[in-house]
């Protein structure tokens, strides 16, 4: 074995070593965080113009899919549909029927739900929003107000079965929906 041989061996030896792939997956990552930062419109690197992102219509206002961001979106739109179904299901066990030819259509007066729910979530005038938006419930006015509405009946649109179906159907959608492994997100410019 003569000396370059040797000096070849020991290259080798170095370029192959588990120490050197940890030297150069950091670098990889280090490399990755500074293109980010440069993307970055809050990086305080000392640039004078940062690039502008370009979106489409779709992607707009949205988190990039596969983020933390989406996986934290996704995870409370998850909990607001159950909290809808729990409402629902309070104005089920609690409520009166609209009507003598379909008793599982039940309403309850808003003053009288406010008192039930706020002992169980704070967030009783947006629940009531977002399941009108899913046309679960109906109610008149824009807005509920404690004391000025409590008179205001909140109706069910759908049997308590339906209802529960469609958000369990919503919740397994998101659920299905979810990346298994999000990553931080960073700023992508085209």
């Amino acid at each position: 074995m003569t000396d370059v041989d040797h000096e070849l061996g020991a290259i080798r030896f170095i370029v192959d070593s588990p120490l050197s792939s940890k030297v150069a997956m950091f670098n990889k990552t280090v490399r990755e965080h500074t293109d980010s930062q440069m993307l970055n419109p809050f990086s305080q690197d000392g640039r004078s113009v940062s690039p502008k992102p370009k979106f489409s219509k779709e992607e707009y206002g949205k988190p990039i899919a596969g983020s933390l961001t989406a996986a934290r979106g996704q995870k409370a739109n998850m909990h607001v549909f159950k909290e809808m179904l729990e409402l629902c299901q309070i104005i089920n066990t609690e409520g009166y029927p609209q009507s003598e030819e379909d008793p599982s259509l039940k309403f309850i007066l808003f003053g009288e739900l406010f008192n039930i729910y706020t002992h169980i979530n704070d967030k009783l005038v947006g629940l009531l929003l977002r399941a009108r938006k899913h046309k679960l419930l109906d109610f008149e006015g824009e807005v509920l107000f404690q004391r000025r509405d409590d008179d205001v009946p909140v109706c069910m649109c759908k049997p308590i079965k339906e209802i529960k179906a469609i958000l369990d159907g919503k919740v397994d959608e998101v659920r299905r929906s979810v990346s298994p492994n999000p990553h931080p997100t960073t700023m992508l410019i085209k």
